[in-house]
């Protein structure tokens, strides 16, 4: 029945399971949200604290230490299975065997010495009883009914009572014990019940999840679908962008020169502007300026030829004016800089062609390069649709080849059909344990029944006894509890030997089930026992994939599949049943990963289409550079500008002048100067102002057309021939890109798809149809068989045998003291005047 389980989980898993296929990570793919697969919620818990008996449990798990110190002897139990499974005939005088017999001797010693004990106590209490009763009934060993009088007899008394009292008490302990043990193996079995409703529940919400599960997986299929879909929808800018963006890294600069070219155009012929208008109002301004000053200097000379010029004191003061006037002159000579108008006429003529729009078109044209990759690959991506369209059928079709649902409705009926004949057992089980629990009572109330007899006895004797009363004169109540402890002993020697005959089977067998079992179960060492390679069939190095798969080398161990299972991991990967199914050529299959890749093989993009420059805009480049612009003497310009407009700042000549002006006296000549100040000082500023302005713009024009059209046609050769490079790549060498970009985008596409089988295999190990039921079955056999039966088996050996051992000074003292409480036959009695000291023996 195993193997047809582990085929009906076969047949779940193969449908989606995979070993994703090697690939590089591709960082471009977006991850993908494939939701949480609905987990089935198992409600075993599979633990088992025992409460106040497991007090009890360790101190015999510690009397059995004690018994047993050994350590799990794996190596002797493997021994042992393979030469009782692998041998036909077994025959024990070979040497091998004869070591081995030893070996197992020699680990069962504890447990021999103390059956052997316990047998020798069987033996010898019924015979000891017998030679007893038959030596009383000879009025030996205490069965005469004479006391001999002694003067230590009430310490004597004393001593035997405490002694009895406390071995009877460890005599109560031990048969509380049994019985506490006996009560707990029924309560357990009962308990057992609801662990076992709880696995066969938690294995139905294995079954019935299952499959949820596995519509879960196949589902998400979708998710990888509609973001390639989506992707596929959005080749242009994903693949063309990209194949745009690589291409642009040589395009872009190139028509970028070019359209840098096309302003330097529009610059130049405002700079020529400029410097055509500013040099003709420079050479307006500055003939204006020199009539202007020639006039003022003539004036001065007039107004210096003053009369007061002649007087000592006006006469340094003129003389000094007039040594300054030869200073009010132009500077600059800006007549003798050359004409633009003929530069300014061809650039004014190469502008009539647009090159900027023409440009702009060769941008436009580039910036198509996505509608033309998604044009060009309609036919690609529409087969690749079909493809993912053909997935999504294959998928449904070889979900519906294997009866999922009618083995998983199978393995229900198989696990409501277990669970039905297991409740059968129920009272089969009841019965029998009915029957264990009268038996052990049983011999419960054999020990209570020695113990009735010692209590009472004590009881009786103590308080019936009477110090001052003869041997032979003693109450009833005494003598009653005399015979009460005398009744102790003979039942004890007639219960003893049975109880210690059950203690000894029970030993034999819970003892050992606990150091070979138990112990080993809860230290996984039996496992390693159950895994040694060859163990079970010669053939087979393990026998879990040897029996289940008839594969016996695979890597299955019970060991690794209990712990698969304890930490809730899919039973595709507890069962390692990727070994049975080749999941990863069924999803290779299915998804097509290498049909997509090869789809994508037959991409071919012609960007041939794409002009980046006219030749009408090549041609306007050319005229350009034939302007002559570049061959101005800019440096000519430059040096004009670079002068002041007059030969001495007027405002600082005229401020001069005034000053000068003060040291003469006041009268017409003063005046006069005061006017001829303030006549310079108007011609700065209505003259000289504005041509310093005029300066200005005719030097920023100057540099920048010096800066601009330097080297002018070798910087448009080196657009051209930027342009021409683009261009060659675009149209004759842009495959190599729109390989690289193809392949790229086709790894991106792939990557859904890894995404999902990666995701589908991680699933698969840890959260799909999750194994948890399986450990909690064997977790709850190792509760039901260590704990509930074989604790509780050997706290009542445990117990019982405590009982046992102490009866043997409960008899011996029961013994010695009835006679200090029966009533004797014959009496000694003391008689004061013999000197000696006699007693005389009375009836």
């Amino acid at each position: 029945m195993l193997k047809k389980v582990g085929i009906i989980f076969l047949l779940c898993w193969g449908l989606t399971s995979s070993e994703p296929p090697a690939a590089t990570p591709q960082p471009r793919s977006e991850t993908l949200d494939f939701g949480f697969v609905p987990a089935g919620v198992y409600e075993t818990m599979a633990y088992y604290e025992p409460g106040p008996i497991g007090i009890l449990f360790h101190m015999v798990h510690a009397f059995l230490y004690v018994v047993q110190p050994n350590p799990f002897p794996k190596d002797l139990v493997v021994k042992v299975a393979q030469n009782k499974l692998g041998s036909v005939q077994a025959e024990y005088q070979k040497p091998e065997n004869v070591v081995l017999t030893l070996q197992i001797l020699y680990y069962e010693m504890g447990f021999i010495v103390c059956a052997a004990l316990g047998l020798l106590f069987v033996l010898l209490t019924p015979l000891v009883g017998l030679c007893f009763c038959m030596c009383r009934c000879c009025d030996n060993c205490g069965g005469e009914m004479h006391q001999r009088q002694r003067k230590n007899a009430e310490c004597k008394r004393g001593f035997f009572s405490s002694l009895l009292f406390a071995t009877s008490l460890f005599i109560t302990a031990g048969v509380l014990c049994a019985y506490v043990a006996n009560q707990n193996i029924s309560t357990q079995l009962k308990g057992m019940r609801k662990l076992v409703n709880s696995n066969m529940r938690d294995l139905h919400t294995f079954a019935n999840e299952t499959p949820t599960q596995i519509d879960y997986l196949t589902a998400q299929y979708s998710t990888a679908k509609y973001k390639v879909i989506s992707d596929l929808n959005n080749i242009g800018p994903l693949l063309g962008g990209k194949i745009h963006e690589e291409l642009g890294k040589e395009v872009l600069p190139a028509l970028d020169g070019a359209l840098n070219m096309a302003g330097a155009m529009r610059e130049t012929k405002e700079a020529l502007e400029n410097v055509s208008v500013s040099l003709e109002i420079l050479e307006d301004a500055s003939s204006k300026l020199n009539f202007n000053l020639s006039l003022v200097r003539s004036r001065l000379n007039i107004t210096l030829n003053d009369p007061v010029c002649i007087t000592e004191e006006a006469a340094p003061i003129c003389a000094s004016i007039r040594s300054a006037l030869s200073q009010l002159g132009i500077s600059a000579n800006f007549s003798r800089l050359p004409e633009v108008d003929g530069q300014l006429a061809k650039v004014n003529n190469v502008l009539k062609t647009d090159l900027s729009n023409i440009v702009q078109k060769g941008y436009s044209s580039f910036n198509d390069t996505p509608n033309l990759v998604k044009v060009q690959t309609q036919n690609v991506v529409a087969n690749v649709k079909e493809m993912l369209d053909d997935v999504g059928t294959n998928i449904t079709k070889f979900s519906k080849m294997f009866p999922v649902e009618d083995s998983l409705s199978n393995f229900t009926k198989y696990i409501s059909h277990t669970q039905s004949k297991i409740e059968d057992y129920y009272p089969q089980i009841d019965q029998i344990d009915f029957y264990r629990w009268i038996c052990c009572i049983a011999l419960c109330c054999m020990v209570v029944l020695i113990l009735a007899f010692n209590f009472l006895g004590l009881f009786c004797g103590i308080s019936g006894y009477d110090k001052h009363a003869s041997p032979t004169t003693r109450g009833c109540i005494s003598n009653t509890g005399g015979n009460l402890l005398m009744a102790g002993a003979g039942f004890s020697f007639i219960f003893s030997w049975v109880l210690m005959g059950v203690v000894v089977a029970a030993f034999v067998v819970g003892g050992n089930l606990e150091k070979l079992v138990c112990e080993p179960f809860e230290s996984k060492q039996l496992y390693e026992v159950v895994d040694t390679p060859y163990l079970v069939n010669p053939a087979w190095k393990n026998f879990i994939p040897g029996f289940l798969y008839h594969k016996p080398e695979i890597d299955l161990t019970a060991e690794n599949l209990y712990r698969n299972c304890k930490d809730n991991k899919g039973i595709y990967s507890a069962l390692h049943l990727d070994n049975i199914f080749n999941v990863t050529a069924f999803l290779n299959s299915s998804v097509y990963t290498e049909d997509v890749s090869r789809a994508f093989d037959g991409v071919k993009v012609d960007l041939s289409s794409i002009v980046l420059l006219e030749s009408e805009g090549r041609q306007n480049l050319i005229r350009f550079s034939n302007t002559g612009v570049g061959e101005i003497n800019y440096a000519l310009y430059l040096e004009e500008v670079n002068k002041n407009a007059t030969m001495v700042d007027l405002l600082s000549f005229s401020n001069e002048l005034e000053a000068q002006t003060e040291k003469l006296p006041r009268g017409a000549l003063e005046n006069a100067l005061r006017g001829h100040a303030a006549s310079i000082r108007q011609i700065h500023r209505q003259l000289v102002v504005p041509m310093e302005q005029s300066m200005s713009t005719l030097s920023q024009s100057a540099l920048l057309l010096q800066k601009t059209n330097s080297d002018l046609p070798l910087k448009i050769n080196n657009v051209l021939n930027a342009i021409d490079a683009a261009q060659y790549l675009i149209s004759q060498n842009a495959s190599s890109i729109v390989s690289q970009e193809t392949d790229k985008y086709r790894q991106r596409i792939v990557g859904y798809f890894k995404q999902y089988t990666d995701w589908v295999k991680t699933s698969l190990e840890m959260e799909v149809a999750a194994c948890k039921p399986f450990s909690n079955i064997m977790d709850t056999v190792e509760i039901v068989a260590c704990s509930f039966i074989v604790d509780s088996l050997n706290s009542f050996w445990f117990g019982l045998g405590c009982c046992a051992i102490f009866l043997i000074p409960s008899i011996i003292l029961s013994v010695k003291l009835a006679k200090f409480y029966r009533r004797m036959d014959t009496e000694d009695v003391y008689d004061d005047s013999s000197v000696s000291g006699t007693w005389h023996f009375t009836l």
